[in-house]
């Protein structure tokens, strides 16, 4: 998911994401421990989703951009 797919996403619909990506993640983790994992990528795609999703929260904490907010034209 892009960013700017996240920003355009409700408070709550973005927290939901991030939950369901760490179990995702977790999920994935524990897939490569018993080697049931094919495609070890899927790791690395989920932590920068998760990643993505903590930066776009935290901006909105922080009052820099506000979460469902149209994007700006430019």
């Amino acid at each position: 998911m892009k960013v700017q797919e996240i920003r355009e996403r409700t408070l709550e619909e973005v927290r939901n994401d991030l939950v369901a990506a760490e179990e995702n993640l977790r999920t994935l983790k524990l897939q490569l421990v018993t080697s049931q994992l094919d495609k070890t990528s899927m790791i690395q795609q989920t932590r920068r989703g998760f990643a993505r999703l903590r930066t776009v929260l935290r901006e909105h904490e922080k009052g820099i951009r506000m979460l469902g907010t149209p994007a700006q034209a430019k």
